[in-house]
């Protein structure tokens, strides 16, 4: 089999609704649920946001710490390994807050979103410099990796400013989010623009939202990405008319890279790959 792929799996994101599908996880018990089952499926990573009591994004400090406590706790119960990967992203919510949580869990990775953008044309999705310098500050500061997550084309030269700067160092991560109506489209034009303009000896992983879910995994695979993202935080369907579990969605990731001639990345694999360091 062909080099190691790392599978991460979304779980809930800030914007997925129970209306929209009733298998998107919200409280911490379904969160932490979804995480052992997606890591029995083949997730080296798992990606999380939480939700407070009505199901509705948070990134209240208590309420993270709770979730993510309780996903740790769920895997060593079923005797499982996986890299947890934390957002910090939260336009409404003040840049401490969203920093929070960071230095208390000491997760191996988190999210670093390089750029605000006009998200879907609905709000503004914020990350203004100095946040970009706090979080890449702490991330060296508690040896967190940081998942450079690229929604548009401008948000490369930030990643190469953040890293001339001090802010960022390498090996860089990208984490390519593609189809967000406001970016870049999830198709081959695309990604043809921005794995020239990786820094060196970077990886690099794919995901597509909505309908662009599953070109951008075949895309990802065909340029010979390092990782493929999946979850109802990007796409609901296994197919169209079909729901999908976060489960599904990574086993139908695995079986395509297996179908590619990859390996599966195990969570030890990953922190290989991506030279992260385990705290907990």
């Amino acid at each position: 089999m062909g080099k190691k792929l790392i599978i991460t799996a979304a779980l809930c994101g800030a914007g997925t609704m129970k209306s929209q599908t009733p298998y998107v996880p919200v409280t911490p018990e379904e969160i932490a649920a979804d995480a052992v089952a997606c890591a029995k499926a083949g997730a080296s990573v798992i990606h999380i946001h939480v939700r407070d009591d009505e199901g509705k994004n948070t990134m209240e400090t208590e309420r993270f710490c709770h979730v993510v406590n309780l996903v740790r706790e769920e895997l060593a119960k079923a005797n499982l390994d996986a890299v947890l990967n934390l957002t910090s992203s939260g336009s409404k919510f003040s840049e401490d807050m969203r920093l929070a949580h960071l230095p208390i869990l000491k997760p191996e990775m988190c999210s670093y979103d390089p750029g605000s953008m006009n998200w879907a044309n609905s709000y503004i999705f914020a990350n203004s410099p100095s946040f970009l310098e706090r979080l890449g500050t702490l991330c060296q500061k508690e040896a967190i990796k940081p998942e450079c997550e690229v929604f548009d084309g401008g948000m490369m030269g930030n990643i190469a400013y953040y890293m001339k700067k001090g802010f960022l160092a390498t090996p860089v991560h990208y984490q390519f989010v593609l189809g967000v109506s406001g970016g870049m489209p999830g198709n081959a034009d695309s990604l043809a623009y921005l794995l020239p303009k990786m820094l060196p000896g970077s990886t690099w992983s794919i995901t597509g939202i909505g309908k662009d879910h599953l070109p951008c995994m075949l895309l990802g695979l065909a340029e010979g990405c390092d990782g493929l993202r999946v979850g109802l935080e990007d796409n609901i369907f296994l197919e169209k008319g079909v729901l999908a579990t976060n489960a599904q969605l990574v086993e139908r990731a695995c079986k395509l890279g297996e179908l590619a001639g990859r390996t599966i990345a195990t969570a030890a694999d990953t922190r290989e790959i991506l030279h992260l360091t385990k705290h907990v």
